[in-house]
């Protein structure tokens, strides 16, 4: 889009890169421009290659095919000791700082100023540091623990180590998404200031308007694909939107004049304040029927996941869930609200999904042991024929149920873990990225067998950050940015590009 005239000197370029992994193909022959001096942003949907192509510039992990470029000349990044030594450093989104220890102490973790066998300079590093804390406008004592930081203060830290380096290029990988506006204000500012100086600055995030008010020009992946390229100064928002969702059709996994029944759930203004003092849920209210689908869209830090976790008791909420009419009070164990009636399929199966070396019938009827007492035992044969039932109704596929779990593929894994919150008898499913780690395949069998619970009269709330998916398998869709509801729509009465917009909001 960009004439070529106008661009830019190119500090760095990835030129065809390809990065293969078992069973998908992350990036196809991508091509990359950094641009000196500039915010550099790159976007696209979960799954567009992003991460993977800053891992690769980074030198986290090493392309299947392709060149890396830095001032025109060919580099091999083979680690980040490496990169480091290139001038280019990464600020991940997941925070990698030691809670034992001080503020200066990780900055310089790895790379203590110390000359042979002198001792740790503390009082040279904790002044440096002060420095780089100054830079971001802190004013954080360098010797205090990270421990006791809040949440937005770790994620200034962790730019800080970046910034005590000699950096030419740094890698934001959507760094507000613990921050509050305040904050926000501050790393835009500083960003300013690097660019000021040269410093070029690769930049991920989901939030549109941010990109937009920051960012000089703009990458779009989709599919593992480069797909275009501009000045922030050329383009709008809806032109992002477009280049990232493409013309692709929606598969339609609803069958027509579906039927709903009474009110199963109901939440009112439920508000959940994290460490850090933000509201991650932000007085989200909406209920989800008899035999509803019902999805929640929303990025990276919507508040999605903490919603569930406040549904299933493992926050402290305010605000009011009822479900067939009974209200759950704040202090409800997750075991009793079990017992009521919601099931949960966690987002991250491998962690807190599965018991990897236990068999497949431990994994299912894990949660519904106290369904099948018999006085102070458990009966066998209830739960065989429970196993049994799961595992021809969900199709899960293994040749016995004593197999270790792990042994599975990651589609019949999901399907063993949407089976054993079945097993309580729910009455409401929740479904936390269902699809999550498994091949195309299994996500049609999730699908089916969502649909086929919601005609049983199970009502389901799902979340997902795939815009194809919400589409594919919702009756009604919820969507929410920065902790706070911001469309309640029918699915036939919006399309994607309304959501994307929807996403970006509250910011």
């Amino acid at each position: 889009m960009m004439e070529e005239k106008l661009k830019p000197e190119v500090i760095m370029r990835a030129e065809n890169i390809s990065m293969v992994f078992p069973g998908t193909k992350a990036l196809d022959n991508v091509s990359y421009n950094v641009y000196r001096g500039a915010v550099n942003v790159i976007i696209g949907e979960n799954g567009a290659g992003k991460s993977t192509l800053m891992k690769i510039l980074a030198g986290i992990q090493q392309p299947t095919e392709g060149e890396l470029l830095l001032n025109g000349r060919s580099v091999v990044i083979d680690s980040t000791r490496s990169a480091a030594k290139l001038g280019i450093g990464m600020v991940h989104q997941e925070l990698n700082l030691s809670d034992n220890l001080s503020i200066a102490e990780n900055i310089f973790l790895g790379r203590e100023l110390q000359h042979g066998v002198s001792p740790i300079d503390n009082a040279h590093q904790a002044q440096l540091a002060q420095e780089v804390m100054e830079r971001l406008k802190q004013t954080l004592d360098p010797n205090e623990l990270v421990a006791n930081l809040k949440v937005g203060q770790k994620q200034l830290v962790e730019i800080g180590k970046a910034l005590a380096g000699d950096i030419d290029i740094l890698i934001l990988d959507e760094p507000t998404s613990a921050l509050s506006k305040a904050e926000v204000e501050i790393l835009f500012s500083v960003i300013r200031d690097l660019t000021s100086q040269g410093v070029s600055i690769i930049y991920i995030s989901h939030r549109l308007e941010e990109l937009m008010e920051i960012g000089n020009y703009i990458t779009i992946l989709r599919d593992g694909k480069f797909q275009a390229e501009a000045a922030v100064t050329e383009i709008d928002v809806g032109w992002i939107v477009r280049e990232m969702l493409g013309s692709d059709p929606v598969t339609d996994f609803l069958p027509d004049q579906r039927q709903f029944g009474i009110k199963l759930l109901e939440a009112e203004d439920i508000t959940y304040v994290n460490e850090s003092e933000t509201a991650v849920v932000d007085h989200v209210s909406f209920d989800v029927r008899e035999g509803e689908i019902v999805g929640i869209y929303g990025l990276m830090g919507a508040g999605r996941t903490e919603l569930f976790e406040c549904l299933v008791g493992q926050s402290n909420y305010t605000g009011r869930f009822s479900l067939n009419g009974k209200i759950i009070r704040p202090n409800t164990s997750t075991p009793d609200r079990i017992k009521m009636g919601i099931g949960l399929v966690p987002e991250d199966r491998k962690k807190s999904g599965i018991f990897p070396v236990s068999s497949v019938a431990t994994n299912l009827t894990i949660s519904s042991l106290w369904k099948r007492l018999k006085g102070l035992a458990i009966s066998p044969k209830a739960e065989q024929e429970a196993v049994n039932s799961a595992i021809d109704s969900l199709s899960i596929k293994v040749s016995t149920p004593e197999v270790e779990i792990q042994a599975l593929s990651g589609g019949n894994q999901q399907k063993v873990v949407i089976g054993r919150s079945l097993l309580t008898e729910p009455k409401v499913l929740l479904l936390d990225e269902p699809t999550r780690g498994i091949d195309i395949g299994a996500k049609a069998d999730v699908f089916e067998m969502m649909v086929k619970l919601s005609q049983q009269g199970i009502g389901i709330l799902f979340s997902t950050s795939d815009l194809k998916e919400i589409m594919a398998v919702s009756d009604r869709i919820l969507v929410m940015s920065n902790g706070k509801l911001t469309a309640d729509v029918m699915r036939k009465e919006t399309n994607e590009e309304q959501l994307v917009l929807a996403s970006a909001q509250g910011f």
